[in-house]
């Protein structure tokens, strides 16, 4: 045997016993970081979420909003502008110091709706029109779409409704319809609504949110969610999150499942669905802690006479089924959604 064979030799041993003990100290070493987490009550990661500073991607046939060039000349363009600008300034028009009406809390429809509803999962206005007609299983009716934006007057602006057959309720309709003039009726759109959050296996934790409030949002939203006023007074740059200005109980925010997933791809500011800035959990555990502090009421008790359709997450008994009030605002919600289906799908 040559000396270079026995060198060669040598130095594959040596690898190998390299090779060997690497693996004999990594494996201690990450049982000891799971039991790290362990200790300290770290939640275990959700099957299928996407992590904070993880890029993701967008499918190329994910709805985009038409370009402005698009806008018709004449006096439906005129409609189609006028309606963005009432989304995008509603103080300024139906605010406490509204120009037209003084019957809203003064947030803005885009401050739900960002970009005018243009964003992926910003609870975007694409499949909007294309939606109705349409049976609303919350007031047991078929409803047209000027009485959605009615509820969101209602609700979401904690005001009262303006006439839903007046210029600025038919200019809103208008921009909404060429925003969605791609969408077929039931066609299914990526980046619709607000994207739904892979449920945790326990209930989210208002406490834990409150840190993250403290670290990512309060700096916007004031240290007691009261909003940044823009300097004329009028709107708010930044929302109030709670308190007599915000959205009220009744609102589609006030619901877990559609606050998570909305901060999880538009907050805090900069974040999108390609770039969160959140986990899952803290998208879970910071819309817990804004929505258990204290808003508006509205009476509800009119809402979802069929029990089997109320959401999961509503946190107004009664219910169909035998979860608490305190369940259904913070979950587990996975109890409470197999119990739905298997109601649902019961003959009785």
């Amino acid at each position: 045997m040559s000396r270079y064979t026995i060198y060669i030799a040598c130095i594959a041993v040596a690898c190998f016993a390299i090779v060997i003990a690497s693996l004999f100290s990594t494996g201690p070493a990450r049982k000891n970081a799971g039991a790290a987490i362990a200790s300290k009550n770290i939640a275990a990661p959700v099957a299928g979420a996407a992590f904070a500073g993880s890029p993701r991607i967008v499918p190329k046939d994910a709805w985009k909003a038409p370009d402005d060039a698009t806008i018709p000349v004449g006096k439906t363009g005129d409609a189609i502008r006028y309606g963005r600008e009432l989304l995008a300034h509603t103080a300024k028009y139906f605010g406490p110091k509204g120009s037209i009406a003084t019957i809203t809390n003064g947030m803005n429809c885009q401050n739900c709706h960002p970009a005018a509803g243009t964003r992926l999962f910003g609870n975007n206005f694409a499949g909007f029109i294309s939606g109705y007609p349409k049976l609303s299983n919350r007031s047991g009716k078929f409803e047209q779409p000027a009485e959605r934006i009615a509820e969101c007057f209602e609700r979401s602006l904690a005001g009262k409704v303006p006439d839903t057959t007046g210029k600025e309720v038919q200019a809103i309709l208008a921009y909404m319809k060429w925003l969605g003039k791609s969408v077929g009726k039931g066609q299914k759109l990526f980046g619709n609504a607000t994207e739904k959050l892979p449920f945790m296996d326990y209930a989210a934790d208002p406490a834990k949110g409150k840190i993250v409030f403290v670290a990512k949002c309060r700096s916007c939203h004031g240290a007691n969610g009261e909003g940044t006023l823009a300097p004329d007074k009028i709107s708010y740059i930044n929302p109030p999150l709670w308190g007599k200005h915000s959205y009220n109980d009744g609102a589609g925010m006030y619901r877990l499942t559609n606050f998570a997933g909305f901060v999880k791809n538009n907050m805090p500011f900069g974040a999108t669905y390609q770039n969160p800035q959140l986990t899952d959990a803290e998208a879970w555990n910071v819309a817990a802690f804004v929505n258990s502090q204290p808003r508006p009421h509205k009476d509800q008790h009119r809402d979802w006479a069929n029990l089997k359709k109320k959401p999961i997450d509503l946190p107004f008994g009664p219910y169909a089924d035998n979860f608490s009030e305190k369940q259904h605002k913070f979950g587990p919600f996975k109890p409470i959604k197999y119990k739905q289906i298997k109601l649902t799908n019961s003959k009785s």
